[in-house]
């Protein structure tokens, strides 16, 4: 009897050689369909990131200088997405020191003062007058002023601390040759921005725009002296001038000179 052709699996009928080539080939045409699905996902994936990165740049490169691009980068990104806590050392809260210059200049006084002095070879050249307009320029007030010839022994309780120094009776004979402009200046941070416009006690270190800096070059004639601290600056104006001397007044410009 004869096999019906509908009932025969077409399979069985094809040599088992050729059935075995055909699985090997249909095999990794499989895997491979399958490694490629898996690689197209993963850069549709990653697409999202790299255009994110792309427009980050971009923005860098607009906003920030050249200059400042580079450092941007590898410093904005960690704070974006690993951000650090405002206060990081202290608990969320800011430390004594974060404070400190805000409150020095907070107790600062307007009305600290400081004794400046043109020495005799300022005033030999005529350089009070600039030397005035340069603290008035500034904003101090002059609260005293008088042209004087103290004498040696005046000069040796000024320069008291310098006695022991090998120039100490130079030093008195040069500041004795000669009138001194004694004057007393107030204003906020008088004594430590007095010191600054003076300029180094050297004037070839002096930097330029100071008094010494514009107007001396030897370190023996260096045209004035300032108080070096707000303690010395009261012994000195009590030195020079008697009571009732150093005045109290208001300067049309105080208020625009502070805020306060």
């Amino acid at each position: 009897m004869k096999p019906d052709p509908d009932s025969v699996n077409p399979a069985s009928t094809v040599p088992r050689h050729i059935a075995e080539a055909n699985n090997k080939v249909q095999q990794p045409k499989t895997q491979e369909t399958r490694q490629r699905g898996g690689a197209r996902k993963q850069k549709l994936t990653a697409l999202p990131a790299f255009l994110a990165g792309v427009i980050l740049g971009l923005l860098l490169l607009l906003l920030l200088p050249a200059q400042q691009a580079a450092s941007a980068k590898k410093s904005l990104l960690p704070k974006i997405f690993n951000p650090e806590p405002e206060f990081p050392h202290t608990d969320q809260q800011p430390s004594f020191n974060s404070f400190v210059q805000i409150e020095q200049t907070s107790t600062m006084s307007s009305s600290e003062q400081t004794f400046i002095a043109v020495k005799p070879d300022g005033v030999q050249r005529g350089l009070i007058g600039p030397i005035i307009s340069r603290f008035e320029t500034r904003g101090f007030k002059l609260v005293a002023i008088k042209l004087v010839t103290p004498g040696k022994e005046h000069l040796e309780k000024h320069y008291a601390d310098l006695k022991d120094k090998p120039f100490f009776a130079g030093l008195i004979s040069y500041m004795n040759n000669g009138p001194i402009c004694a004057m007393v200046w107030e204003g906020l941070d008088a004594v430590k921005t007095g010191r600054a416009i003076l300029g180094a006690t050297n004037p070839l270190a002096s930097a330029p725009g100071t008094i010494r800096g514009d107007y001396a070059l030897s370190m023996g004639r260096n045209i004035c002296h300032g108080s070096d601290s707000v303690e010395n600056a009261k012994k000195e104006i009590a030195l020079w001038f008697k009571e009732g001397e150093v005045l109290k007044w208001k300067s049309a410009m105080h208020d625009w000179t502070y805020e306060e």
